[in-house]
């Protein structure tokens, strides 16, 4: 199913279901496009979901730990941004945004700590993936995530996605990025 349709901004107000083990109490985790209105809820969850990464590097100062609720709006108006909710709970996160290079750069994918290991960080990758997909310029994805973050570098590795560059930025983080080939509009109609 659809998640956002046409180009830049354009909003699609279908949802996509995700049933199986991650459905809690019976409810489905519903994916769309976010909102302004989900920028406090995306930003608190944001906030606790960044802890570990953190914790992991030693640096209670990274952008999203520090980012304003005026920038995450920004963020969310530039779009794509899609959530996933539990009800009414959001309880993951993704946004991105495709360059004049015709790269999509996917940003913040974040998901509820009692919600993870159930797919659900695959779903909102794919979702947000087709999103971009029907973007005229989108030619390839990339991402990054820090070099000890195994869970992130699995995840991405399993869609896909291989290392194209390591930097790094400080003495505890090597940040890596990786890439892959956008399929052809035509694989996700097909697909659909």
């Amino acid at each position: 199913m659809r998640l956002l349709g046409g180009g830049k901004g354009a909003r699609d107000n279908r949802t996509h279901q995700v049933s199986g083990r991650h459905a809690h109490m019976g409810m489905s985790v519903t994916i769309s496009a976010a909102t302004a209105q989900d920028a406090e809820h995306i930003l608190k969850l944001q906030y606790l979901c960044y802890q570990s990464e953190a914790e992991l590097y030693g640096d209670y100062a990274i952008e999203p730990l520090t980012q304003s609720l005026d920038d995450l709006r920004a963020e969310i108006a530039d779009g794509p941004a899609l959530v996933a909710r539990l009800g009414d709970e959001v309880v993951a996160s993704v946004r991105g945004r495709v360059g004049e290079d015709g790269t999509a750069r996917i940003a913040k994918l974040i998901v509820h700590p009692r919600m993870q290991g159930h797919g659900l960080g695959g779903r909102l990758l794919d979702a947000i993936e087709e999103s971009f997909a029907r973007e005229p310029a989108a030619r390839r994805f990339r991402l990054f995530t820090g070099h000890r973050s195994e869970g992130n570098l699995r995840l991405y590795r399993s869609r896909g996605y291989v290392p194209v560059s390591r930097e790094q930025i400080g003495p505890r983080l090597t940040v890596v990025t990786l890439e892959k080939e956008a399929a052809s509009p035509a694989a996700f109609v097909t697909s659909a």
